[in-house]
């Protein structure tokens, strides 16, 4: 979830959506196919993600603090979408998506009843960011990081940290491709099934998992959202202050000879 707010770039080519998964019973396997989404937020990361996964034949339950805003977002997303309580999205499916703003992630997991263990054996996807506004710093900076408190909250989830790097109008984008590439999205986990399901719900979005390690790497994947996002806002393209992987360790050809 990309917190802070500014001017929006240009977008890169759209292209014609691929890796749309077959159509199975409703549920989920840790190998992909038709699952049962909730959704805990109805903001633009739960429209933005919500609006690919219920083209890709998913079925979505939407919560948020306003009833009416997340039964709005629900009937826009179409009729695989349907708008509940906390609690009721929580326990909709076997995947659960956490898009609120970090400072609401207590209140709405206590909703939701994590703490009893209402997300027990769920994957949880945690796509928040915990930022001091205007300063690009975290507000965890100390630790543990959001994920990890994620995870304390919600006990038993299989909690994964993914689409936490871009601005919500990028995962609108369909798919988001730039200069040829796909978007890698990384994911941080513990849970090999767990990764696997949201595997399957990124290549949804036409992108590209990457593995990114466990859930202790979370919190170097949320300070990169600040760190990015800051030369972003100071113009800088990010992705040019890292080479190509094949020059990670300089030029090939030099090693070679």
């Amino acid at each position: 979830m990309f917190v802070p707010t500014g001017p929006r770039r240009g977008a890169g080519p759209d292209g014609t959506r691929t890796g749309s998964r077959p159509v199975s019973e409703p549920g989920h396997d840790d190998r992909g196919g038709r699952m049962r989404i909730g959704i805990l937020g109805a903001g633009n990361m739960a429209d933005a993600l919500g609006t690919h996964w219920a083209r890709a034949g998913h079925e979505l339950m939407v919560s948020g603090r306003d009833a009416a805003k997340a039964a709005t977002l629900a009937e826009r997303l179409g009729p695989a979408a349907r708008a509940g309580t906390w609690a009721e999205a929580a326990g909709f499916g076997e995947t659960v998506l956490l898009a609120v703003r970090a400072e609401a992630v207590p209140d709405v997991l206590a909703a939701a009843g994590a703490a009893d263990g209402a997300l027990r054996g769920r994957v949880l996807i945690d796509c928040t960011n915990s930022v001091v506004p205007g300063k690009f710093v975290l507000a965890t900076e100390g630790g543990p990081s959001m994920a990890r408190r994620v995870a304390e909250i919600a006990v038993g989830a299989r909690v994964v940290k993914a689409f936490n790097l871009c601005h919500e109008d990028v995962w609108r984008m369909t798919p988001p491709v730039f200069d040829g590439e796909r978007l890698a999205v990384p994911l941080c986990g513990d849970d090999p099934g767990a990764l696997a399901t949201v595997r399957s719900l990124v290549e949804d979005l036409g992108c590209a998992a990457v593995e990114g390690g466990g859930l202790d790497r979370a919190g170097l994947l949320e300070a990169t959202m600040a760190f990015m996002v800051g030369l972003w806002f100071r113009g800088a393209d990010a992705r040019a202050v890292l080479p190509p992987a094949r020059y990670a360790f300089g030029d090939p050809a030099a090693t070679a000879r």
